[in-house]
Formats: C-alpha cells, structure tokens, sequence
C-alpha cells in the first residue's frame, strides 16, 4: 500500500500576460482540466488570447506555463499556512 503522507492540493492563481500571446492555443489544448478556453477578444497583435473559464477546477500543476512558447501564462502558488500557526500568540 502506497502512502502519500499529508499531500494537499494545490492553490494559486493564474496570470494571462494577453498582449505576449500568439493564440498557438497549446495551453487550451493540453490543460488536463479544461480551465482555459480562447477569448473571443484580440490582443495587441490580434491574437486571441485564453481567458480562464473554470479556475475552480485547476489543478496548479503549471503545465500551461511550461508549454506556452511566449511566456504569456504563468501560475503563482499560494502558501498554505500550518494549522495553529494563525492567530497564536508566542510567549
């Protein structure tokens, strides 16, 4: 029997730099979640641009960022804070 220990999932946000996209869709393509989809808007360069649609869903596993060729996804993860440690007081 394997045992993970403590594994959590992830939390975090992600970041659409729209103007550094190519609309190449590869983030749409090969996200395991389905999180993003094309924006029907045109960037500077007259792209269209993904748009985060389910966030809810995302797994933070920055496969988007890794793929994308323009650098124009990036995923920030959110610390997790220890239980007890919020809101104690030291003596």
């Amino acid at each position: 029997m394997i045992h993970f220990g403590d594994l959590k999932s992830k939390k975090g946000k992600i970041h659409i730099e729209k103007d550094r996209c190519k609309g190449c869709g590869f983030c749409v393509e090969y996200c395991p979640k389905d999180v993003l989809e094309l924006s029907e808007e045109f960037n500077i360069k007259g792209y269209h641009p993904p748009l985060v649609v389910r966030e809810d869903d995302c797994l933070y596993c920055q496969l988007c960022e890794t793929i994308c060729p323009e650098f124009a996804i990036f995923v920030t993860l959110k610390k997790e804070e220890k239980e007890g440690e919020k809101g104690e007081s030291r003596p």
